[in-house]
C-alpha cells in the first residue's frame, strides 16, 4: 500500500512521536497510593548496558537526521566562517564573515553562489554567522528613510528571536543579541535587546533594491552602516564601512549544487557536539535522552556504529533528499503552487523545518515575507526550458504587498542559470514592466526570447528542468492567509 519512502517516514514520525512524549505514567485511581520512585523520576532512553537491536539503532538514526539536518547545518556553517580572518567576499561574490561579524553586498547576489540555495535578486543581501557564547553582539541600523528593509535573525533551529525590519517600525540604532545565558548589562545607547535560545545562529539583512544604476548607487550609503560586531567593542557610536572594498577569499564550493554542508559520513561524529549546544525545546527532553543512549551504545559496539552510519546515509537519500522538490511538500494550493505558513518560527514543526532547510534555507517569517512555489505548470506536468509559459496576472491581481513582489527563476539546482539579460527574477524592481489594456500584467517564461515587444515582460529560463518562486515582501492578510494565491503557469508551446 505504501512505498518504502512512505513507510520509512510514518515509522520515522511515529517514533517522533513516541520518545518525545513525556514518559510519565497515567495517574492512579488511588488518592491515597503512595508513587513510586520510578514513578517520580522515569529513567529516560535505554537503560545504560542495556542490548539494543541493529534495526532499532537504524531506525533511531533515521529519526535523528531527519530532525536534526537543519542544526547541523547551521552548526557546520559557524564552523567553517569561523575560519575566515575577517569579513569578506568568498570567491569574490558571496557575503562571509567570522562568527559575531557580517559582511555585505552592494549590489544583487551574483549567479554563481552556491552557499545559499533560492537567493533573490531583489535585495542587497548581508550574511553574518552567531556565536553567542562568546559574547553578545551589537547590530547597526541605518536610517533607512522610505526604503523597505528587514533583517532575518534566526537561533540555530533557523528561527527567529528579531524582529527588525520596516513592517515593524524599527528604530535607527544599535541593537544588542544575546545568547540563553547572558547576565551582562545592556550597555548605554542600545535600542533594544533580542535574546536567542541558542548561542549558534545566523544574521541575513535585506534592502529592497530597484534594478537601476541610480538605486545601486542610491543605496550604497545605508549598505556601508549595516555593521554587526562583539558588544566588547561598541563604545556607543555608530560604525561604518566601505563594503566596496571588502576582501576575497577562495571559495571551496564545487558544482552546480548548494555546498553541502550536512554530511551524512560526518553526523554521527557531529550530533553529539550539536547536542551539547542546542538546549531542548518543552517535550525533547526524552527525545535528546534516547539520542544520547543509543549514540554511546553505538560507541561500544562496532555492528551498532555501523548500522547507525549506514541508516544515516540512507536516510539522507530516501527521507531528506526529496524534499528538495517543492512539489514533495508543503501546504497545497490552487494551480499546483505550494506553501508554508511557518518559516522562521517551526517550532517543534520538524518536518517543514527540514523540507525549508534542504529546499531554500533561511526564509523569512511570514508577516516578513510569503513565499509561493512551484515546479509544475497548470496541468501539473514538470516546468522545463523545452516548452514556453505565461503567467498572467489579472487587473489588481498582484501579490497583495505593502513592500515589493517578485517571481524569480531557478533552474534545477534551485540557482539562477545565467543569462544575457542578467534576469533572474521580474517584479516590483522592475519599472518597465508593460501592462495590457485592462490592466492585467503577462509575464513570459521561456529558454528563447518572445518578440521585441514583449521583451521587458521575459523570464529566461534555462533549457532543463526549473522552478518558480514568489516572494511577497510584508505581505497583507489575503497573501498571509491564502486568499491570494498565484496564477496558473500555463504551457502555450
Amino acid at each position: 500500500m505504501y512505498s518504502r519512502t512512505a513507510k520509512s517516514a510514518i515509522s520515522l514520525f511515529l517514533l517522533l512521536a513516541l520518545i518525545g512524549c513525556k514518559a510519565n505514567p497515567p495517574a492512579s485511581t488511588n488518592e491515597n497510593a503512595t508513587p513510586t520512585p520510578e514513578a517520580k523520576k522515569p529513567v529516560p532512553g535505554p537503560v545504560p548496558g542495556t542490548r539494543l537491536t541493529p534495526a532499532y539503532v537504524a531506525q533511531v538514526a533515521r529519526t535523528a537526521y531527519f530532525w536534526a539536518w537543519p542544526m547541523v547545518n547551521i552548526y557546520n556553517r559557524v564552523q567553517t566562517f569561523a575560519k575566515l580572518p575577517e569579513p569578506g567576499l568568498i570567491g569574490g561574490i558571496v557575503p562571509a564573515a567570522p562568527p559575531n561579524q557580517l559582511s555585505m553586498l552592494t549590489d544583487y547576489v551574483a549567479p554563481e553562489e552556491r552557499l545559499v540555495a533560492c537567493p533573490n535578486q531583489d535585495v542587497v543581501y548581508g550574511f553574518g554567522p552567531l556565536s553567542l557564547d562568546r559574547d553578545a553582539v551589537v547590530l547597526q541600523v541605518p536610517d533607512f528613510g522610505d526604503r523597505f528593509w528587514v533583517y532575518q535573525v534566526v537561533d540555530q533551529r533557523t528561527d527567529s528571536f528579531a524582529e527588525l525590519g520596516k513592517m515593524y517600525g524599527s528604530k535607527p540604532g544599535a541593537y544588542l543579541l544575546v545568547g540563553p545565558d547572558w547576565k551582562g548589562q545592556t550597555p548605554a545607547g542600545i535600542q533594544g535587546v533580542f535574546r536567542s535560545p541558542t548561542n549558534l545562529g545566523i544574521v541575513i539583512p535585506r534592502v529592497f533594491k530597484a534594478s537601476t544604476e541610480e538605486d545601486t548607487k542610491a543605496v550604497q550609503p545605508f549598505v556601508n552602516q549595516i555593521m554587526m560586531y562583539p558588544a566588547s567593542q561598541f563604545d556607543g557610536k555608530l560604525k561604518t564601512r566601505d563594503w566596496s572594498s571588502a576582501p576575497k577569499f577562495p571559495s571551496a564550493s564545487e558544482g552546480q549544487e548548494e555546498t553541502q554542508w550536512v554530511v551524512p559520513e560526518k553526523f554521527v561524529d557531529q550530533l553529539p557536539k550539536v547536542l551539547d549546544g542546542l538546549p531542548p525545546l518543552p517535550g525533547e527532553d526524552a527525545l535528546y535522552a534516547n539520542l544520547r543512549a543509543v549514540w554511546d551504545a553505538a560507541n561500544q559496539d562496532p555492528k551498532l556504529k555501523q548500522a547507525l552510519q549506514q541508516a544515516v546515509v540512507e536516510a539522507d537519500k530516501e527521507l531528506v533528499k526529496p524534499l528538495f522538490e517543492f512539489r514533495n511538500w508543503g501546504i497545497p494550493l490552487p494551480n499546483n503552487w505550494t506553501t508554508q505558513n511557518n518559516g522562521a518560527q517551526f517550532g517543534t514543526d520538524y518536518f517543514t523545518r527540514t523540507a525549508v532547510a534542504k529546499s531554500n534555507i533561511f526564509v523569512n517569517k511570514p508577516q516578513e515575507t510569503k513565499y509561493f512555489y512551484q515546479d509544475l505548470d497548470s496541468t501539473g506536468a514538470r516546468l522545463n526550458g523545452a516548452h514556453q509559459y505565461t503567467v498572467i496576472f489579472a487587473k489588481d491581481e498582484l501579490p497583495p504587498v505593502k513592500g515589493f513582489w517578485s517571481l524569480t527563476m531557478y533552474n534545477q539546482h534551485h540557482f539562477f542559470e545565467p543569462n544575457q539579460l542578467v534576469r533572474y527574477s521580474l517584479g516590483t524592481k522592475n519599472k518597465d514592466l508593460q501592462f495590457g489594456a485592462d490592466g492585467s500584467l503577462t509575464l513570459y517564461v521561456s529558454s528563447t526570447p518572445p518578440s521585441q515587444d514583449k521583451m521587458t515582460n521575459w523570464l529566461p529560463a534555462p533549457k532543463g528542468d526549473f522552478s518558480l518562486y514568489i516572494r511577497a515582501y510584508w505581505p497583507e492578510a489575503a497573501a498571509l492567509e491564502n486568499k491570494w494565491t498565484p496564477p496558473a503557469v500555463v504551457k502555450t508551446k
